[in-house]
């Protein structure tokens, strides 16, 4: 019988404050579970700009230090 592979918590930081993620988490489902789907945002992985293009490909590894930037309109 198979077993339906578990997804272990991995620690990484998001704009400098700790956070537990699933493995193989990518930076587009992070912008999601962050509830910024629907906005403008900007993310920087360990200090690299990670394109809106690959959002969806970039796997977050352990230990990993994201800033995301979501932009607000206002006068």
């Amino acid at each position: 019988m198979r077993r339906a592979a578990t997804l272990l918590p991995m620690r990484i930081q998001v704009n400098g404050e700790a956070r537990e993620v699933a493995e193989q988490m990518t930076v587009r489902r992070l912008i999601e579970v962050l509830g910024l789907a629907s906005v403008p945002v900007a993310v920087e992985r360990n200090k690299d700009l990670v394109p809106r293009a690959q959002h969806e490909a970039t796997q977050l590894r352990e230990g990993d230090e994201l800033e995301v930037v979501h932009f607000v309109g206002g006068g």
